[in-house]
């Protein structure tokens, strides 16, 4: 599943939400808030059946020492036919206790286990729906940065590609990471995290590349070429349109247009 964008490299919004294709193509917009609601309701949940274990777990211990369900009931029903002394004579008291013992135990058993299962769901249905709501918010970071608009010469989605990893959500809140693993904080305000664009800008002036991605860069002039006869021609600014600079670009470098 990935963002819909449009002919400009820009997210495609319908009635303010981000549209997202899916492997089959269909086209489904993305509400992030309703996804935040669902995962709060999902956690919600997922507390109650804690808790409702807890209290069954709790219930059953007034079973402790009960084994077999089957045969405790036959104890109960003979108890209403013979008499006390007769069931001690009869040795049949130790033999009601380890059934009620069996039948607890196993009550317990399935009560974990349909307890498991359901943690087992919600955590895949969390999983989903975390992965696209973090997968909205740093795509479209990229997608509303002023800097990539005023600063880059190749398409947002390449960008994505080449810096996106870099970037992770925590807390509900983007943080970036540069090539040694260390968090990247601002530089015009010391102690805080760097937003998205400072960030961005501190990865790409760590770049070795960054000549051939940034506008204003390279060769005197766009699609400059050599002296000579039969003089390669330079990407220098990338220069043509949006969709000509991108894929010279990708021709030229295809090890980055790959992320």
């Amino acid at each position: 599943m990935k963002l819909k964008l449009d002919a400009n490299g820009n997210v495609v919004v319908q009635d303010g939400k981000p549209v997202y294709v899916h492997d089959d193509g269909k086209e489904v917009p993305f509400d992030a808030a309703a996804a935040v609601q669902k995962i709060q309701g999902l956690n919600g949940e997922a507390k109650a059946h804690r808790e409702a274990k807890e209290a069954a777990e709790a219930k059953l211990q007034a079973f402790a020492g009960i084994d077999d369900p089957a045969a405790a009931a036959k104890a109960i029903e003979l108890m209403k036919n013979v008499d006390e002394g007769k069931l001690v004579a009869a040795g049949k008291v130790e033999e009601i206790k380890l059934a009620a013992k069996k039948a607890a135990e196993e009550q317990v058993a399935a009560a974990n286990k349909a307890h498991a299962d359901e943690l087992a769901r919600t955590k895949t249905e969390l999983d989903a729906i975390t992965g696209n709501l973090y997968s909205e918010m740093i795509g479209g970071s990229f997608n509303r940065s002023k800097l990539i608009t005023d600063k880059f010469a190749i398409p947002v989605d390449l960008v994505q590609a080449r810096f996106g990893q870099a970037f992770k959500v925590e807390a509900g809140k983007i943080v970036a990471y540069d090539g040694a693993g260390n968090k990247i904080f601002s530089r015009t305000r010391p102690g805080d995290l760097a937003d998205f664009d400072e960030a961005l800008e501190t990865l790409v002036d760590q770049y070795p590349y960054k000549d051939q991605i940034l506008k204003g860069s390279g060769a005197s002039g766009g699609g400059a070429q050599q002296g000579g006869g039969g003089g390669q021609k330079q990407t220098g600014n990338l220069g043509g349109t949006r969709e000509e600079r991108a894929a010279a670009f990708a021709a030229q470098y295809p090890e980055l247009a790959k992320g």
